[in-house]
Formats: C-alpha cells, sequence, structure tokens
C-alpha cells in the first residue's frame, strides 16, 4: 500500500504526463513566480514598510509549500540521495535555505531569487503543449561542447592578451587609459565583445586602425559560441517522454522507452 502511495507521489511530482502531474506543475510555476515577485516587492522601499508584515506571510506559506515539496521528492524516490545530489536537486534545496538563513543571518532573504532556477523544471508543461523544448537539451549540449567552447575561449583571452599589449606599446605614451597593460587588455575586450563602454579610446592612427580590426573580429567571435552550442542542440534534440526515473531521479527517455537508459531501471 506504502508502495503504491509512494508510486503516485513521484508521479504526480515529478511527471507531467497525467492530469494531476500537468496540474502540479502549474501550481509550482504559479508559486515560483509569486515568490520571485514578493522578494522583489520586499527590496523596494515602499512597499517594505507599507506590507511588511503580508510579504513577509506569503513568503513564509510559499517556503513552507516548497520545503514540502522537497521532503516528498525524497521520499518519492527510490534513491534519496542521489536525487538531492543532482542538478535539479541542489536547487530545489538552495531554493529554500535562504528563507531559514534569513532568521539567523540578515540579508540573505534576497538569495530567494535562486527559485528562478526551478522554472526550467517546468519547462517540460510546455513540450507537452508544442510550445517549448525541454530545458535540458540546451544543458545538454552546452555540456557535450564544453571542450570545444573551452579551448574557443582560451584562444579569446590569449588573443585580447596579445592585442591588449600591442595597444600599449602603441598608446602606452600618449594615452593614460592605456597605462598599463591590464588596463589595454580591459579595453581589448570591451571592444572584442562590441560592448564599448567609451571610458578608455585610441587616440592615434594605428591604434584607431587596430581598433576597427578588433571591432570587426567581434562580431566572428560572437558567432562562433553561439554555432557550437547551436550544433550540439540540434544533434540532441529529439522528442522525448517527460518520465522521470524513480532509482536515478534522471529524465529524457525515447518517447517509447519502458526502462531507464540511465541505470536500466522500470519506468
Amino acid at each position: 500500500m506504502s508502495g503504491n502511495i509512494k508510486h503516485r507521489i513521484h508521479e504526480i511530482i515529478f511527471e507531467a504526463d497525467t492530469p494531476l502531474g500537468k496540474l502540479f506543475d502549474v501550481v509550482l510555476l504559479i508559486a515560483i513566480l509569486a515568490s520571485i515577485v514578493i522578494v522583489s516587492l520586499d527590496s523596494m522601499e515602499n512597499y517594505h514598510d507599507k506590507h511588511l508584515k503580508l510579504l513577509f506571510t506569503l513568503e513564509w506559506i510559499l517556503t513552507i509549500f516548497f520545503t514540502i515539496e522537497y521532503i516528498l521528492r525524497l521520499y518519492s524516490t527510490n534513491r534519496p540521495m542521489k536525487y538531492a545530489t543532482s542538478f535539479f536537486g541542489v536547487i530545489d534545496l538552495l531554493a529554500i535555505i535562504p528563507t531559514y538563513l534569513s532568521l539567523f543571518v540578515a540579508g540573505t532573504h534576497a538569495l530567494v531569487v535562486i527559485r528562478a532556477l526551478r522554472i526550467l523544471r517546468v519547462f517540460r508543461i510546455f513540450k507537452l503543449m508544442g510550445f517549448l523544448k525541454q530545458g535540458r537539451v540546451i544543458l545538454l549540449a552546452m555540456q557535450n561542447s564544453w571542450q570545444k567552447i573551452f579551448v574557443f575561449f582560451l584562444f579569446v583571452i590569449l588573443m585580447v592578451t596579445i592585442l591588449g599589449s600591442v595597444m600599449y606599446l602603441i598608446e602606452g605614451n600618449v594615452n593614460e587609459g592605456f597605462a598599463n597593460i591590464p588596463r589595454s587588455v580591459y579595453w581589448a575586450i570591451v571592444t572584442l565583445t562590441t560592448v564599448g563602454y567609451g571610458d578608455i579610446t585610441p587616440v592615434t592612427a594605428l591604434g584607431r586602425v587596430i581598433a576597427a580590426f578588433i571591432m570587426i573580429l567581434g562580431y566572428s567571435v560572437i558567432a562562433v559560441p553561439t554555432g557550437i552550442v547551436t550544433a550540439g542542440v540540434m544533434k540532441e534534440f529529439k522528442e522525448e517522454n517527460t518520465q522521470v526515473c524513480t532509482s536515478c531521479s534522471r529524465e529524457g527517455h525515447d518517447i517509447d522507452a519502458n526502462f531507464c537508459k540511465f541505470c536500466g531501471w522500470e519506468l
């Protein structure tokens, strides 16, 4: 009997293939958004002074709700520690700690905005409606592309260091903005990323030529990591169901899967 209740709770909380599962995800999404709005209003002096008691009460109601939900997630999975140490398990825990921590350390209450990350969990309800694909596809694509991205950013770091040093040699004696290599590298990063704060600008003709070259190069720099991640997303994307394994708490199984592709447990 307890096993059936445990399975039922898991089906409602972790999955979105049933009406109750979808309803729970919608309620959870509303609660997360409400919590973010509450902490935002609490940071505004006018609302904080006039509605302190109301905001405090609502925040604790939501925190208790999230705490009960977290406990039920631990209870309904066969391997609680596996879930607790997973990405979403850590996020779920971090989402409730700040409110309790604020009782002992002032100012930590604002950290509840971490709950915004929990919205990633309920993306699956949009997938069933045909609007969005699971957020895990993007995360998985970035995970599988991290080596390419790391090599690319290493190349960018070397490039801005060299270009910054060159600008220091060219502009250093005539321009206070390029007084040292770190400041020149900072300028190279700002220019390469097309941010352009304008706090440091070259004054020599050669310096401006190099600056123009870096500006044009910046568009290519932006396009490369975007292309890497996009290729990874296209490679990883495929139709999946929303079932979550009760053993390893992993999701992303094939639409017709009967067993978990990560641990072999029956779905």
